[in-house]
């Protein structure tokens, strides 16, 4: 991971980690391509040998991988397509183009069984797999590593999971820093892939997904993340799609910060009382998406992280 980190030095940031209310705030939504992914595409891009990244990348998303990806193979001069479901978000299809890359639209389906029958084998480019490549893993694991350099005291991290990469990465790098940490996984009630996954004890792939968080809506995860998970995570919590849309708003509102409803997910689950820290427990939650999807949707009142449902006096 600390590899990683002088490998993508020069196409990432180190984003800040903002105290408020008693939490603290790592808003990786200030990442070029609005998110955290650009950690694992860089670590993974500059990972290979130069013949092999001439000849281009590919990989699949829902969107922020995506961008990512294109954003990576734009800055290291080589050429990407990205295979992406034809329902993608408009912004999201157009930020792929915008670096030069070549949005591969299709159903949802055959999105899936493309990656799931390793469709990516026979063609020409270099696949880097969103979440379950070792190198995405590392990359992301990163943003573990500034969170404990500028906040060594940290009690508890909240994640936001849809295939995994980022918790894998975070849950990796935290334990090894610090063995006491917890991490808690966050993910929508109409998506919770790997929250079914543990409960089964292996890999569950789910026949149904109903959440507007798109990026956090994968079928199933893989092998390597829920093995990670299972060992490193102390749970997965739920959240409902107008919970972040209400962190959104309230992080719009009180910060002038601009997250999708997937990079709110890890707030919400503190305003919505999902998590409720203790009294003296410093906790961080990961922002980690930018976008507008959460911030126009009904929400009723500004809320105090401090208060919201927090069962032992808050989390100052």
């Amino acid at each position: 991971m600390r590899a990683a980190v002088e490998r993508a030095r020069p196409y990432v940031q180190r984003t800040p980690l903002v105290p408020v209310d008693g939490a603290l705030l790592k808003l990786e939504n200030l990442q070029p391509t609005g998110s955290f992914k650009v950690r694992g595409f860089f670590a993974a891009a500059t990972a290979l040998p130069p013949a092999q990244l001439r000849k281009g990348l590919i990989t699949v998303s829902a969107g922020n991988a995506a961008q990512a990806c294109a954003y990576a193979a734009h800055s290291l001069g080589v050429s990407c397509r990205v295979v992406m479901y034809e329902t993608a978000p408009d912004a999201k299809i157009n930020g792929v183009k915008r670096w030069g890359a070549t949005p591969i639209l299709k159903p949802r389906d055959e999105v899936l069984a493309w990656l799931a029958n390793r469709g990516y084998e026979s063609e020409p480019e270099v696949f880097i797999h969103p979440f379950a490549d070792p190198h995405v893993i590392a990359g992301q694991g990163t943003v573990a590593l500034e969170i404990l350099d500028d906040a060594p005291d940290l009690d508890t991290l909240l994640v936001a999971v849809g295939g995994g990469g980022l918790i894998s990465g975070i849950a990796i790098a935290a334990k090894a820093l610090k063995p006491a940490i917890r991490i808690i996984g966050v993910e929508p009630t109409g998506a919770p892939t790997l929250h079914a996954s543990l409960a089964a004890g292996c890999l569950v792939e789910l026949a149904r997904l109903d959440t507007a968080a798109v990026t956090l809506a994968p079928r199933r995860s893989e092998s390597l993340n829920l093995a990670i998970v299972t060992q490193a995570v102390e749970r997965i919590v739920l959240v409902e799609d107008p919970e972040m849309a209400a962190a959104a708003r309230w992080l719009w509102r009180e910060m002038g910060v601009a997250a999708e409803l997937s990079g709110a997910a890890a707030v919400a689950a503190i305003l919505a009382g999902r998590y409720c820290p203790a009294a003296g427990e410093r906790v961080c939650a990961v922002v980690c998406g930018a976008g507008t999807n959460g911030i126009n949707r009904t929400y009723s009142r500004s809320r105090s992280i401090a208060t919201s449902g927090a069962s032992a006096g808050g989390i100052g």
